[in-house]
């Protein structure tokens, strides 16, 4: 039996994948690869096509242009995240809660270069196209979590009565992206390599910081 906070891997299916389809990924995996290690002026539809091995016209096709397909590519990389925050909005409980970090570290560390990207882009000017796409799918993501969420877990008896739902948001944001925004370097220097076990073993001592901090003990959420 697979143990409860076991991170989720992804399983390829046996077959070959339907050819439009599989060129669309391919576009959205090159656009990723690419975007997370050079600038965005410096990737172009062209270099993402290459990379793809497909030609350049399937990005108009698919997605009209390079600020399509970097957004589509953004927005179906957070999509998993996307629904345990719905689920997580709907439940308001503990489990819900601790189901998305482990749904978020299962999916970045697939790519972990991706939060980076998103932290290098929100640090860009506001008017930098990025900056606006990345800020407009954060807030259609991540509007509902901040207050609803945090005030109905510490009213479902979730959270500590004594804590800050303001500050337990910032605390659990900082558990969830700090791993993958650490230099390397800072984690050859104590040691560390940033991978699935290592990950599988941050996120069970997650789960006790948050439980001996924020967490209540006596939740009766459903």
């Amino acid at each position: 039996m697979q143990h409860e906070n076991t991170l989720p891997v992804e399983r390829r299916k046996a077959g070959r994948p339907n050819v439009e389809l599989n060129a669309r990924q391919r576009l959205l995996e090159s656009s990723r690869n690419l975007f997370t290690v050079l600038n965005y002026e410096k990737v172009s539809t062209r270099l993402i096509a290459k990379k793809a091995g497909v030609n350049s016209s399937m990005i108009r096709y698919y997605f009209g242009n390079k600020e399509g397909l970097f957004e589509t590519m953004v927005r179906e990389t957070l999509e998993p995240m996307k629904e345990k925050i719905r689920q997580l909005l709907e439940k308001g409980n503990q489990s819900s809660l601790l189901d998305l970090m482990r749904t978020y570290y299962g999916e970045m560390i697939k790519i972990p270069l991706f939060p980076r990207l998103m932290i290098q882009v929100m640090l860009l000017p506001p008017t930098d196209v990025q900056h606006q796409i990345m800020k407009s799918i954060f807030l259609e993501i991540s509007e509902p979590m901040r207050e609803l969420v945090f005030e109905k877990l510490q009213s479902s008896g979730a959270i500590r009565k004594d804590m800050s739902p303001y500050l337990c948001r910032m605390s659990y944001f900082s558990l969830l992206v700090f791993p993958f925004i650490t230099p390397p370097a800072i984690y050859s220097i104590h040691n560390m390599e940033m991978n699935e076990e290592f990950l599988l073993e941050l996120f069970e001592h997650n789960i006790k910081v948050m439980k001996h901090g924020f967490l209540s003990d006596d939740e009766h959420s459903a």
